[in-house]
């Protein structure tokens, strides 16, 4: 029986803030394709840049969380979401997402640069019933 995984290399990229059942999923899933998994973590100000909003946990405590999860071989504060900058420096063969980024104008374009260089995009299904969009809701309503 061949143990071999699709992939060498993973990637995924992503803020994990307050750490839920979505997070895990799709490390679990990005796990169950590769050989070896490599996260990004996006940085404090990265996150506000473009979510306009802090996160409620520091970069460096979410940076822990992510590198003590079994699925995750190597882990690193990123401060950009330019996936050809991440290629060069990670090597990776795939890049694995949510499939709520499908079809965005954003991913549309990183599909396009990464098809020559042998990197295949990976859509996962994107947890619905819990985002950190939800859990923060959930807590100021208390």
């Amino acid at each position: 029986m061949n143990n071999m995984k699709k992939y060498k290399i993973g990637y995924v990229q992503g803020s994990f803030d307050m750490f839920h059942i979505g997070h895990l999923n799709i490390l679990k899933n990005a796990k169950s394709i590769c050989d070896y998994l490599i996260v990004g973590v996006n940085s404090d100000d990265f996150m506000y840049s473009y979510k306009h909003k802090h996160p409620v946990i520091p970069e460096e405590e979410r940076l822990e969380i992510i590198k003590s999860i079994k699925y995750v071989d190597e882990a690193h504060i990123v401060n950009n979401r330019d996936k050809l900058e991440a290629l060069e420096k990670f090597h990776f063969n795939a890049l694995i997402m949510g499939d709520d980024y499908k079809g965005t104008e954003f991913y549309n374009k990183v599909e396009k640069q990464l098809e020559d260089k042998n990197v295949d995009i990976v859509y996962f299904p994107y947890t619905k019933t819990t985002s950190s969009t939800i859990v923060r809701e959930k807590l100021y309503k208390y």
